[in-house]
C-alpha cells in the first residue's frame, strides 16, 4: 500500500484521493472518542465540528487528530464515484455497526 498527502494535505492510498468538499467520512459515521470540540465524540450523520468551510479537517497532520481518523484511508468501495455514494455506503456501514 502506498500512502502520499496531495494536494490541501489530502491522502492518496494506492491512487484513491480524497474527493474536495466531499467530508463523507466526517460526517457519516459516529466517532466514540473525544474530537477537540467534541469531548463526547460525534454523533453518525452530524458534521465534525473540525471541518472548516471547504469541508477540510482543520486537524489534519496534527497529533490532536483522532485515532480512528488517522487510521482512515481513501478506499474504492468507501468513497464510490460521487460524495453521494460515499455517504450511502458509510450510513449504511454505521446501521450495520451500530451496537444494540
Amino acid at each position: 500500500m502506498r500512502i502520499e498527502l496531495h494536494e490541501l494535505g489530502k491522502p492518496s492510498v494506492d491512487g484513491v484521493e480524497c474527493r474536495p468538499a466531499c467530508a463523507a467520512c466526517c460526517i457519516a459515521p459516529s466517532i466514540s472518542s473525544a474530537i477537540p470540540g467534541m469531548p463526547d465524540g460525534k454523533p453518525a450523520d452530524v458534521p465534525c465540528i473540525q471541518l472548516d468551510e471547504q469541508l477540510c479537517c482543520r486537524l489534519f497532520g496534527l497529533p490532536e487528530r483522532p485515532a480512528v481518523c488517522v487510521s482512515l484511508r481513501p478506499e474504492r468501495e468507501m468513497c464510490g464515484d460521487s460524495r453521494e455514494e460515499a455517504m450511502k455506503f458509510l450510513t449504511a456501514l454505521e446501521i450495520h455497526t451500530k451496537g444494540d
